[in-house]
């Protein structure tokens, strides 16, 4: 059984967090550190952008041997198209965290979020990396998961435990984002941490296909980030039996992860720049798992469909308008479409339904959108905020 918890990052045993104002942002918390007391398995999902940020370029590089034990961000500055002082910014990072631990620097990750093209004030960043390390404590995943965010209106975190075996285990994890969301990681960052006993091979198979269904399922306005990426580290200390296989316990250790990252997309999509509401998006029925992501990302992408939700319109001919030309397989003719409870759209083709209860459906903070395809049993979800004037009005100043 899996249980929410209180807590973040510093739910499992072994994890310290801290995060400070470094100044990067004035006076708001702007560097955040994570550091397991042992070393740990790790693995990490990085954005498929072809521009990738400095920082992400150093991590995909220390965590290829599956094994870390800090993580530090900052925020405010992106460190993204920054060329070779940029590199070397992101290398002096990972250097000063690991003396001030005391560790190796391929076993620490280093990301960054905030505006792109502008160095990193690296005098600031330091003294702040300093700072951080020195307040590591078991109860600052908090703060930490405050120093991680941009644009973000609230903290993301969560933490749940569940048995393997007879020991307890406990998954924490915390995630920014608000804007530049879009499948395949957009401009967000997570961080997961865990007590569980799992090997790199493992840990990282998880990661990903949990990844797959859920962070990748989320879209806020269709562009992806730079600095995006997804880290996961197991220190172990729960003591359960090593899970080196796809075994039960692999089972129940997915599962968990899939609960606490399925919380924090939808906690992503909700904090959207400038959102009213959170649209769930469900595609049931379909030929295959393929074919329903393709159509649910299409309507969670879809600025129509996202506009009509705002504007509380049951335009249910812009939802099939995106399945259309989604590329997923389906037959046009044996769909069916659902606002909340209420039937819009029967067989491919218009169905009187109250447009009153439809309204009242979407004047609600969170939105279903059904598709239902009868063609098949694969099913997939995705999950986006409807379109506001305010996130123009935040996009249009984001710099100034």
């Amino acid at each position: 059984m899996i249980k929410r918890i209180d807590g973040g990052v510093t739910a499992p045993k072994g994890f310290l967090a801290s995060g400070v104002t470094a100044h990067i942002k004035k006076d708001k918390k702007d560097l955040a550190v994570i550091y397991s007391e042992t070393p740990a398995s790790a693995a990490g999902v990085f954005t498929t952008n072809r521009v990738k940020a400095a920082p992400l370029l150093v991590s995909m590089q220390n965590i290829a041997d599956g094994r870390a034990q800090a993580v530090v961000v900052n925020s405010g500055n992106a460190n993204a198209c920054t060329g070779e002082q940029g590199l070397q910014n992101a290398q002096q990072m990972v250097k000063t965290a690991a003396e001030c631990l005391k560790l190796q620097p391929e076993d620490v990750i280093v990301t960054s979020t905030g505006v792109i093209g502008v160095q990193l004030p690296m005098d600031k960043i330091t003294a702040g990396i300093e700072k951080a390390v020195a307040e590591l404590s078991r109860d600052g995943g908090h703060k930490a998961a405050k120093a991680i965010m941009t644009t973000d209106t609230v903290e993301k975190e969560i933490a749940v435990s569940f048995k393997l075996g007879e020991a307890e285990v406990v998954i924490g994890a915390m995630a920014k984002g608000s804007g530049m969301i879009h499948p395949n990681m957009a401009t967000m960052l997570g961080f997961i941490t865990s007590d569980a006993q799992i090997c790199p091979a493992m840990l990282d198979k998880a990661l990903r296909q949990v990844v797959n269904q859920t962070f990748n399922m989320i879209t806020v306005d269709g562009d992806t980030s730079t600095n995006d990426m997804v880290v996961a580290l197991a220190n172990g200390m729960a003591g359960n039996k090593l899970i080196d296989t796809e075994n039960e316990d692999y089972a129940v250790f997915k599962q968990a992860l899939y609960c606490a990252c399925e919380h924090l997309a939808k906690s992503i999509a909700r904090d959207g720049e400038g959102a009213t509401k959170l649209i769930e998006i469900q595609v049931v029925n379909a030929y295959t798992e393929e074919d329903a992501k393709k159509a649910a990302k299409a309507v969670a992408n879809s600025n129509l469909v996202k506009t009509a939700i705002y504007g509380e319109d049951a335009n249910w001919g812009r939802i099939i308008c995106a399945v259309g030309y989604s590329g997923a397989n389906f037959e046009p003719d044996k769909i069916d479409i659902y606002i909340g409870d209420v039937k819009t759209a029967e067989q491919g083709c218009a169905l009187g339904f109250s447009e009153e209860k439809a309204k009242e459906v979407l004047m609600q903070e969170e939105v279903l959108i059904k598709v239902d395809m009868h063609v098949g049993t694969a099913s997939a979800k995705a999950w986006t905020c409807d379109f506001s004037y305010d996130y123009v009005k935040i996009n249009a100043s984001y710099r100034t």
